[in-house]
Order: structure tokens, then sequence, then C-alpha cells
């Protein structure tokens, strides 16, 4: 990746590995015509199970690849990542830096019909307590939240299986807490979870409302634009350059299933040459 030019992705985007496709799929879909660049950290995932410290070691890596390329403004689509990391990006850097968690909750809160929101997420999302946190902040006084760790979901997404009975049997596991607590909508509360949307709706039942923060993640970037962090590009076909620290073919090949034609070449970024 070069860096300092006038033609440089205006918009990073990171993630541990797929998962941040989601978010990037409502940036493309709400600013078709801004470059962007997407890192997705696969040889080094999952970030779930991850000390938070190392976890935010690898946020603060990432994003100086990104702002060295030349983006002007960072949206760290990784729950894990932006639980542990988030303000300090925000404060070290000199370009404006969005998370997920915030815009997810906002959606929650809107969305609810009797004030029971459920929260799912990695191990470190749900022990980081930024959800618990930012529920507090956003939603009106009595509504209730439960919170519930999945491990299991990510490693699934990244292997490319969504919809096996294997999956189905772990969600039914993982899911009875937020289940049992009756909530009327569950925030996924890791971008990989959009992913995994039918099984997780299969076993909460279509009374409930899933909530992903990608699409409230994108209207945030837009909003930020539109305040003068950057003029909105409004034609032109941009640039959009896909950054794996894993094996480019596979991400390639299952980037494409999940994000679409939008993915074409990709390239390898090895840390130990760094």
């Amino acid at each position: 990746m070069t860096s300092g030019r006038s033609d440089s992705p205006s918009i990073g985007v990171f993630d541990s590995g797929l998962g941040g496709l989601t978010v990037l799929r409502a940036l493309i879909d709400l600013l078709p015509h801004e470059p962007v660049v997407y890192f997705g950290d696969t040889g080094r995932f999952p970030y779930g199970p991850k000390p938070p410290e190392q976890v935010r070691a690898y946020a603060h890596q990432i994003a100086d690849v990104l702002v060295a390329s030349g983006v002007q403004m960072l949206v760290v689509a990784c729950n894990s990542a932006a639980s542990v990391a988030l303000e300090e990006l925000q404060d070290r850097l000199d370009i404006p830096v969005v998370g997920v968690v915030e815009p997810g909750v906002r959606a929650a809160v809107q969305a609810t019909r009797r004030g029971r929101i459920g929260v799912i997420g990695t191990v470190n999302t749900i022990a980081s307590g930024s959800y618990q946190r930012a529920v507090a902040a956003a939603a009106p006084p009595g509504y209730t939240l439960t919170c519930c760790a999945c491990p299991g979901f990510v490693e699934f997404v990244e292997n490319g299986d969504v919809d096996s009975d294997q999956v189905h049997v772990l969600a039914e596991r993982l899911l009875a807490p937020v289940r049992d607590a009756k909530v009327d909508t569950l925030v996924l509360g890791c971008t990989h979870y959009p992913l995994l949307a039918r099984t997780i709706a299969d076993v909460m039942g279509r009374d409930v409302v899933l909530v992903s923060s990608a699409d409230e993640t994108a209207f945030e970037v837009r909003a930020l634009l539109d305040a003068g962090a950057r003029t909105p590009r409004t034609d032109g076909a941009p640039a959009r350059t896909f950054v794996t620290s894993g094996d480019p073919h596979t991400f390639a090949a299952l980037g494409a299933r999940f994000l679409g034609p939008e993915v074409g070449t990709v390239v390898p970024w090895n840390w130990n040459r760094r």
C-alpha cells in the first residue's frame, strides 16, 4: 500500500477477519464512490479469546498501517478491538475514528418494543462491559439488558460455515440465556454474527428483532463526511483495496461469498517482515 497520495483510500476499515465485511458492505451501499481499504487480520484471528492488552496492541498496529496508507477516516469494524482500543485510537490519531458499539446500541434502543435488549458477542467484548455502558447511557430507565458470550461463532464464519447442523446446535446452546430472558431485540455484538443471522433468527424466533451495527455505523461515517471530515465523492470508479495477514486466496474466496464481486485482488501482509 502506498501513502500520501491524493487517490489514497479515504476510509480504512479493519477487523480480525471477514466479519468487518458486513460493515464494508453497508459503507459501499451508502457511499458507493468512496475509495476504501479493508484490513482483515486473519493471520492473528481470532481476537475474542485473546488477552485485552494483546487485542489493543493489534488494533494500534493495524491503525498505523492504514493511516500510513493515507486513509482520512478509520472504522474499527471489530467489536473486540473497539471495546478495548477505540478511545485510545480516537485520542492518538489525527483522523476521525468510528467504532461499532454505540451505533448498534442506538439502533437497538430504537427497535425494542418492551425494553428487553440482548447482546451477544465474543468473550472479550462481553467481559469489557462496553455494551453494558453504552446501553446504560442510551436507554431510558427501566430497560433490561442480558449479555451473552458466544465462543465458537466467529470460527465457524471464518471457515465459511454459517448454516450447518453443527452451527445450529451451537446456537441453540449459546443463545439459551438471551432466549430465556425473553428479549425482544438482540444486538449482534460481533461483525461476524450477521453472517449467521438466519441461524440466529431460527433459534430466537421471528418476534425477536436482530440488530446489526453495520448500517448505523455507515450512517455515522456519512454524517462525519458531511460534517467536513472529508468531502464525499460522488462519481468515478472507487479504488477498493483488500489486505489480509492470512491466506489471500482463502480470504478472496470467502470474501467474495460474503461481500460480493467487489472483492478482487487481495494483498498479503506479513507482520514478521514489518
